[in-house]
């Protein structure tokens, strides 16, 4: 190895390790680079320009498995904006087609949004909106507690009229949110939280919701919490039947966290997972659970898609959604919290085709 290739990887180990290390402590809050005015308030929905800039490359991990090499590379934006209040997105949900979209972030604010195309490949955004999260009744969320959203789902309908279901955790508990008009309206209600939520930590609770649109479970709400106390062999995830939870779990593969997952049309589900390690820096994983094996009980294990670490250009990869691709393909859009933080970390857009 020559001279400048090793000074080459101890910078990049540098630089993972620095991005590890903030988002550890951003994560347990003992350092925020949130700005304070990130805070949503009472203001009405802001028209925001978001900049997009073109990823054409990305490198995955090879592995062996039977879902090797099942995932494309379609393409991917970094997103950017003077808007002090733009970051921090955790969940995303895309129409059928694939261009309007909702965003939340872990400060409390949705975001909706056009996304363009060059061919397959996204090429920019466009349309971009942004207000504050609000609670039943409409009152204002204030707390950093009740701010915190992290996933998201649509129930039905549309993101002009629908019904979308939004994950917090902090406050551990998942809402039903309206959207009237393409806005965000003020929960309806709350599902009924499993008794284990009060043993979830502050900053590891619902980080990942899906409604399952086909297979034997069809219908029904998932969700896992990021990081649960207890066994560390196994993630915590709850199934909700006639709005009861009922418990199951899905294996761990070498310290991951769950950070997101969606449903495909026959039922099956695809987790998006995340690890930091010093040494390592950040990975992402992308895992698919077939629809037989989902019910209340399972230990559920999968097959993974695919694997990626800051040799390609990832961050904290948060948010996953599915849709439809011109040809009837299904794509998968994965979108990254950059902790408010644009000196480290980047908001990043990424999608692929499953084969």
């Amino acid at each position: 190895m020559t001279e400048r290739r090793r000074a080459s990887d101890r910078a990049t180990r540098c630089a993972s390790a620095a991005i590890a290390l903030l988002a550890c402590l951003a994560q347990g809050d003992t350092l925020s680079a949130r700005p304070a005015s990130a805070t949503p308030d009472a203001s009405p929905i802001t028209d925001i320009t978001v900049t997009a800039r073109r990823i054409a490359n990305f490198k995955s991990i090879p592995f062996t498995g039977t879902g090797a090499g099942k995932l494309e590379f379609r393409g991917g934006l970094v997103l950017s904006s003077t808007a002090k209040e733009f970051g921090g997105l955790s969940g995303i949900v895309l129409e059928p087609d694939g261009r309007r979209f909702m965003a939340v972030s872990d400060e409390g604010t949705w975001l909706s949004g056009e996304l363009t195309y060059d061919g397959a490949a996204p090429s920019g955004i466009r349309a971009t909106r942004m207000a504050p999260i609000k609670a039943l009744r409409g009152r204002k969320l204030d707390r950093k507690r009740d701010l915190d959203a992290e996933a998201m789902t649509l129930i039905d309908g549309t993101l002009d009229h629908g019904t979308l279901m939004v994950g917090f955790e902090r406050n551990h508990r998942i809402g039903i949110f309206p959207v009237v008009k393409g806005e965000l309206q003020p929960p309806t209600r709350y599902l009924t939280n499993p008794p284990e939520a009060r043993r979830m930590r502050s900053n590891s609770g619902f980080e990942a919701i899906a409604v399952l649109h086909g297979g034997p479970m069809k219908g029904a709400i998932i969700a896992f919490a990021e990081r649960f106390p207890g066994d560390t062999s196994q993630h915590a995830g709850w199934i909700w039947l006639k709005d009861k939870p009922h418990r199951l779990s899905l294996s761990d593969i070498r310290g991951f966290d769950v950070t997101d997952a969606t449903s495909l049309a026959d039922g099956t589900l695809l987790i998006l997972e995340r690890r930091f390690r010093w040494t390592e820096g950040v990975q992402m994983r992308i895992r698919s659970i077939a629809a037989k094996d989902i019910r209340p009980g399972a230990r559920m294990q999968g097959e993974t898609l695919l694997e990626a670490d800051y040799s390609s250009e990832i961050d904290n990869m948060e948010g996953l959604a599915a849709h439809r691709g011109p040809t009837g393909e299904t794509v998968l859009t994965v979108i990254s919290d950059n902790n408010f933080n644009t000196f480290l970390q980047k908001t990043l857009l990424l999608q692929f085709t499953l084969r």
